[in-house]
């Protein structure tokens, strides 16, 4: 499943929402081209989605939820990838 949290984090002069899935990239990337994303919107485990096309994912099929459970779906799934620390 696709899931969407709300438009809430702003960065570069928007506000940006994340797109997961909690099945597979797979699915996550197929749906992401569908919506028109870049693949350099891809970011480690997630999409970053502009505010502009929220409604657009959520009309698509995307399921909108909070921040907490995008990251527990995500997390559950096995598809988080967290950064890794510089050296």
């Amino acid at each position: 499943m696709i899931l969407i949290d709300p438009p809430l984090w702003p960065a570069r002069g928007r506000v940006w929402s994340h797109m997961v899935s909690d099945v597979s990239f797979e699915e996550l990337h197929t749906f992401a081209a569908d919506l028109g994303l870049p693949p350099r919107a891809f970011e480690r485990d997630h999409y970053d989605v502009p505010s502009e096309l929220y409604e657009a994912a959520v009309a698509m099929g995307a399921s909108p939820v909070g921040c907490q459970e995008l990251l527990l779906r995500l997390t559950r799934a096995g598809l988080r990838r967290r950064k890794t620390a510089r050296t």
